[in-house]
This record gives C-alpha cells, structure tokens and sequence, in this order.
C-alpha cells in the first residue's frame, strides 16, 4: 500500500552526489510532501539555513532502483509558499550580442537590497491569493511588470555515475540544475538511474523564468513540493525527458558553455527519434518525418541545453 512521507530536511547539499545521508526511503507509488529553500539557501520565512547556489532537498532513495534502471518523478504539486523572491538586474551577458555589451548597462542597483553585500538583486512581491508576480524596485515608467505567476523547479536530478559528484550548477545527462520552465506542477521527469535507490534530489524553485533564463536567474523563491515516483526496471534513458499534458519532450541536456546549443540540439533530436520508435512502435522514417513537421524545439539555457517538444495529438 502506497504512503504519504511529509518530509523538511534539516541540512542541504550542493552537489547530486551519492556518499550523502537518505533523506527518505520511499517505494515506487509512494508520495513524497516536501519543501526547498530559494537559490540562496532561504527558506519560507526568510531564513537562511544554507549558503547560496541552488541548496538541494534530498536525497530520496527509491527502493528497488538499481543502475540500468529508470525513474519517472510526477510533480504532482509545485507551489509557491512565500510572498517575495528575487532576480538578478541585466540581462546574462551571454544572451546579448558584443557590440550590445558595450553599451549595456552597469549591473550594480543597490547595496544589499536584497542580500548583504550584493548590489545586482532586484525583489519581486508575490501574491499568493492571485498568483502574480511584481517587481518591486525600481519602478519603471513604461510598463507595470506584473505577471502570471507560472512556478517551476530549476533543479531535479539523480546521483550520477561513479564519483562524479557535479555541484547543483549545471546539468547533465543525471538532470541536475536543468532550468527549463517545463518542469512545473503536473509534468513527469524520467531520469536514468546511475546508483542503487536513484537518489534523487530537487530544488531550486522559480516563481516564473522565460525560455533559456536569459537572465541567470528566474524569480528565485521556496516552494512546496508533492511528487510521486515511477520505477521502470531495465529501461535505459540516455538523458532526462518531460511529459505534460500536451507535450512529449526530450532533453539535450549539458552544462553551460561545455558545447554550442547546436550539440543540445542534436542530442534532444536524436533521443527523441529513439523515444518515438522504442515507446511509441514508429518507423524510424515516420519517426523523422513527425519531428519534421510538427516538433517544437525550446531554448533550456542560453548557453546549453535545448528541449524538443512533440504534440501527444500527433501520436495516437
């Protein structure tokens, strides 16, 4: 019989490394009920119970799960449990072209405006009750930016292969800081599984964040976080996927300037060719011709990873 684990981790960790404590024993169909702190180690009620740069909850053992293995996590609930959260000022300048560069503007606002000692945060205001999000300082005279609140969770990931033990910065093919606005309340992330239990771990939530994260930040906040998890014996992934409601997607997923995105495009195709043809019993020639003429390709990071979307529409 499946069970409900409530659980709030008393430490954190930046890196998806398997030598850590478990969290949570957990079988597959259980529920997990938990919460993560912001980018910057803060939790709900602004406390900082961890040092900056994407503090992870976990990791959570998934009994049975064993190298070869994959793991199927359903976000079953991603939900915003605070009233601010924060970005950076500009742009990454990553995103912009060189001459633009020279001419942008200096990333330093304010001292310690929203963290001691930094200059280039900006704080947002979240409203619970209506799910918008507004940004605070400095008001701007041409446009309200008031928006949609649309949560999402930038890391998700498994302890990877061997003693690599990558910080919570980048991702790869175990998941890790992902950061595509895909992953939010409803969607299924399969992971491949690497080491005995999986050993997954989440956090770094977002109140909203556009394509790619042309900013290096979304707007950082803590979450609430229900998920469940599917184990599939033998099914080797070579990388992470999504599903939602409407959409099949497969992951190039790479660290930041480890490669052009034309490689995270590559890699994203190619699983997603292999994923029509293995799941879906496509002709491998159908199965291009349907991410022909219907797939739809995501930027993940400006600077990594690329998403492929194909409609679920186009596969009954």
């Amino acid at each position: 019989m499946s069970q409900v684990h409530e659980v709030v981790a008393e430490t954190y960790y930046r890196t998806f490394s398997r030598s850590y404590p478990v969290l949570a024993r957990i079988a597959a169909g259980d529920t997990v009920v938990t919460k993560t702190l912001d980018s910057g180690g803060q939790d709900l009620h602004g406390e900082h119970l961890h040092e900056s740069g994407n503090p992870l909850t976990g990791p959570f053992y998934i009994e049975g799960a064993e190298p070869g293995d994959s793991i199927s996590v359903h976000l079953k609930k991603i939900r915003l449990n605070r009233d601010w959260g924060y970005t950076s000022y500009r742009l990454g300048l990553v995103s912009l072209n060189p001459d633009h560069i020279e001419k942008v503007y200096s990333d330093q606002y304010e001292m310690d405006l929203v963290r001691d000692g930094r200059a280039n945060m900006l704080p947002w205001d979240i409203d619970l009750e209506r799910k918008t999000v507004r940004a605070r300082k400095p008001g701007s005279d041409t446009s309200g930016l008031e928006f949609d609140a649309d949560p999402m969770l930038g890391c998700i990931g498994v302890a990877p292969e061997g003693d690599f033990t990558p910080t919570s910065g980048p991702s790869g093919p175990y998941g890790g800081n992902i950061d595509y606005n895909q992953i939010r309340e409803g969607a299924t992330v399969h992971l491949p599984v690497y080491q005995p239990g999986a050993l997954l771990y989440v956090g770094d939530g977002h109140a909203l964040q556009a394509d790619g994260e042309p900013l290096g930040t979304g707007i950082e906040t803590s979450m609430d976080v229900e998920f469940s998890v599917t184990l599939h014996k033998g099914r080797v992934l070579s990388g992470p996927r999504v599903e939602s409601t409407e959409y099949v997607i497969s992951l190039g997923s790479q660290p930041e300037f480890s490669s052009a995105l034309n490689r995270g495009l590559q890699m994203a195709t190619s699983d997603m060719a292999s994923w029509l043809v293995a799941d879906y019993n496509m002709e491998e020639w159908a199965a291009h011709m349907l991410i022909g003429m219907v797939g739809i390709y995501d930027v993940v990071t400006v600077a990594g990873s690329m998403a492929l979307r194909v409609p679920k529409a186009n596969l009954r």
